[in-house]
């Protein structure tokens, strides 16, 4: 499952961290020490300056109530370290979610259980059987069509040419170098924004030699490209939008897919909103990078490809018993 970095197990999150915190414990433990250093040796322990804002608008949010409880002269101690017997510790507060995340704070405290989270989609691999949509029993997944890139459409290696190819008059796509390097380090758990997109698509005017004719479909601007540049676009429906403030995460639609689409990650955050629209998640928003799940997409590619010659061979063969009978 999806993960934040700072709870994978590590070095950091599991020695170093529990070792600091411990030294930095047994030190204001003693009544002299923590009476004259106290929070002098935190040593910047669970962030006690200031909280980690996640955006300008959370910022903006604080201020407006700051009269009443002004969040950025707060000091932190999530985990419980002190108590009445021992005074000299810091007093716990409350982590101020979602300004602070306790897997930022605690990394060796949090440890992703075994729960239904956000809902994360492969969408790359999605056949639109429409299966997950007639299992949900709070009706929470609603069709919408959607352009994308199917997994097997420019497969290389043993799946290569397997996949669809580019027509007059349908839809290609032209991959974003510059926005494909950044999903590498793309978190959607903590961006609170969608996933961005790292294919450009357009519709094919026109298909000459080794080039094609394009129109553009977030400028309308025709331009003239390379046919190899260009990946076969499907306009399939898709579930591209979940309610999830109807969701009861039950993970049926997970059971449902009979092609691993769907998962149930364990990610809490970005799950909330000030208005029921905001609930509404776009395919942006519940969409997992093929790469997390890297082995689950090489299967679905195998299955797709042995279909496909499957297909091809039984189509050669009748047009041989055509031909014999000719």
């Amino acid at each position: 499952m999806p993960m934040h970095p700072h709870a994978r197990p590590s070095f950091r999150n599991l020695f170093w961290y529990p070792f600091k915190i411990t030294l930095i414990t047994a030190l204001r433990t003693f009544p002299i020490v923590g009476k004259l250093f106290g929070k002098r040796i935190g040593m910047g322990y669970h962030n006690t300056e200031h909280p980690e804002f996640l955006s300008d608008d959370d910022r903006v949010r604080a201020r407006k109530t700051s009269q009443f409880n002004d969040i950025e002269n707060q000091q932190f101690a999530p985990d419980r370290v002190t108590s009445d017997l021992f005074p000299t510790l810091w007093k716990p507060q409350t982590v101020q979610y979602p300004y602070e995340r306790l897997e930022e704070m605690e990394p060796w405290l949090f440890v992703p259980g075994n729960y239904n989270g956000r809902i994360g989609v492969i969408w790359e691999t999605c056949t639109a059987c429409k299966m997950c949509v007639n299992i949900c029993p709070n009706d929470c997944l609603h069709m919408t069509t959607e352009l994308r890139v199917d997994v097997l459409d420019g497969a290389e290696g043993e799946h290569e040419g397997l996949g669809a190819d580019l027509e007059v008059g349908g839809n290609a796509a032209m991959l974003q170098p510059e926005v494909a390097a950044t999903l590498e380090d793309f978190n959607l758990a903590t961006a609170h924004t969608d996933t961005p997109s790292e294919w450009r698509f357009a519709e094919v005017l026109d298909l000459s030699g080794s080039t094609a004719t394009v129109r553009w479909n977030d400028s309308g601007e025709e331009a003239e490209v390379d046919q190899s540049e260009l990946r076969v676009a499907d306009d399939q429906i898709v579930s591209g939008r979940i309610d999830l403030g109807r969701c009861m995460f039950c993970g049926l639609c997970m059971e449902a897919c009979g092609f691993t689409s769907f998962f149930m990650t364990n990610e809490y955050d970005g799950m909330s909103g000030f208005t029921r629209q905001e609930l509404w998640f776009d395919a942006s928003r519940t969409r997992v990078l093929p790469g997390v799940h890297q082995e689950v997409v090489d299967i679905e590619l195998a299955k797709r490809a042995n279909k496909e010659r499957t297909k091809r061979a039984k189509k050669a063969a009748k047009a041989a018993a055509v031909e014999e009978s000719a």
